[in-house]
């Protein structure tokens, strides 16, 4: 509270407190990144079975190619192309879906968000 009484906002002492902590990076913050989610999607080896544009290795033709996802209106054909049910499905795509061949990659969910990210922003 002193910190308020010397005209310093609850707001403001955070911003320092996380400053002096080392800068913040955008999935700390709750915001995706969307290209981490382009680089995240090399790691997990999406181009095993996904042609995917911008990642090099991703010429896999299994599943359906990732270009222009963005405008898709459905997630595998069946779930409606929404950020939290997309990032959902990346964490664990049977538990919508079961049966599907999209295996569980072990993804976390701040490394779904980022993935949904980068998804959502093939165009």
């Amino acid at each position: 509270m002193q910190a308020i009484a010397r005209g310093r906002s609850p707001c403001r002492l955070a911003l320092l407190i996380a400053t002096l902590a080392g800068a913040m990076t955008p999935a700390m913050a709750g915001a995706a990144d969307a290209e981490r989610g382009r680089r995240l999607a090399e790691r997990y080896h999406c181009g095993t079975c996904h042609v995917i544009p911008d990642v090099p290795a991703a010429r896999g033709r299994i599943a359906a190619s990732l270009a222009g996802f963005g405008r898709r209106s459905y997630i595998a054909g069946r779930l409606p192309n929404e950020p939290q049910l997309l990032e959902r499905w990346l964490m664990d795509p049977a538990a919508l879906v079961p049966g599907t061949a999209m295996p569980a990659m072990g993804v976390s969910a701040a490394d779904a968000r980022d993935l949904a990210a980068y998804l959502r922003s093939l165009q």
